[in-house]
């Protein structure tokens, strides 16, 4: 049985490194979250409802129009919650999914995560809230800024089950600011909103002098069938739910994030190690990985 499981893991690594025209390298890939992610992925891309390619019509998302509606009152919350000092980096290590980000200035406020209440949120922006409560499909949503000379890495979001929505609010309106998700650019426009995948690599860059700010959110994947579609929503529950990052000291912080401050002191080891020795590094790193996988199937 193990051997099955070892096989369906390198199938399923290989369909999510060769999906999409971008690839990192294989080296990279072997390590990345979304080939440890991959069967659960696979099986979205199977039954998903939507064509697996990467941006989607927001026309399959009907759901979505009225933030695109209210985006003036969504913005006026976004401004005034900026100014205050509220969209910015994580106060310590307790937010896992998007720590990486942050060393480049990247900055976020959530708004909703997996039914997680955030009551910083609710207080701060009561307009953006409830309309965001009031779309079941929106399983999590962040103010998030990327400010002048930012870019975030290439990199592939873990989980197939979500597929991500952007609103431009404050934008530059300038095609130097822009996201590019498997070799295809988008540049964020005030008022306008686009669907992508974040499962292929993509990454984010402003090359402006103007900040951008944005509704970010994920939406649940629609699928093909009920069946499938309540086992996506089971997974984001225990997958998800747990990553829950506060804005201010009363809201909750998950599981994953919890522990991550132990785990990152693992990381920064590794990092320290890198700078004096990048052959011992990627040396103790890969005996590490054997290690593991023969603990496990020997």
């Amino acid at each position: 049985m193990k051997w099955i499981i070892l096989a369906i893991f390198i199938v399923c690594g290989f369909i999510v490194h060769y999906r999409g025209k971008v690839r990192h390298r294989f080296s990279r890939q072997a390590l990345d979250h979304s080939t440890f992610t991959g069967p659960i992925n696979v099986f979205m891309y199977a039954f998903s409802g939507v064509p697996n390619q990467p941006y989607l019509p927001l026309a399959a998302f009907p759901e979505l129009e009225v933030l695109r509606a209210r985006a003036d009152d969504i913005r006026a919350e976004a401004v005034q919650l900026f100014s205050a000092g509220h969209i910015k980096v994580a106060g310590s290590y307790n937010d896992a999914g998007f720590n990486s980000f942050f060393k480049s200035g990247w900055k976020r406020f959530y708004l909703k995560w997996y039914d997680t209440d955030h009551p910083s949120a609710t207080a701060l922006c009561p307009v953006t809230t409830q309309l965001l409560a009031g779309i079941p499909s929106v399983k999590a949503a962040m103010f998030a800024a990327l400010p002048p000379g930012s870019k975030l890495p290439r990199h592939r979001d873990p989980y197939a089950g979500s597929l991500r929505y952007h609103l431009g609010l404050i934008t530059p309106n300038d095609p130097a600011c822009f996201i590019e998700v498997d070799g295809e650019r988008y540049h964020w426009r005030d008022g306008e909103a686009v669907m992508f995948d974040e499962t292929y690599i993509h990454y984010a860059e402003n090359k402006t002098d103007v900040n951008r700010i944005i509704l970010f959110a994920d939406i649940e994947r629609p699928m093909r069938y009920r069946w499938a579609q309540a086992i996506n929503h089971f997974f984001s529950v225990i997958l998800l739910r747990a990553a829950a990052s506060p804005n201010q000291e009363g809201d909750r912080t998950g599981g994953i994030n919890r522990i991550f401050g132990t785990v990152y002191a693992v990381r920064r080891f590794g990092k320290r190690l890198r700078k004096k020795s990048k052959p011992l590094y990627y040396a103790s790193k890969w005996l590490l990985v054997i290690a593991i996988l023969a603990w496990i199937f020997l």
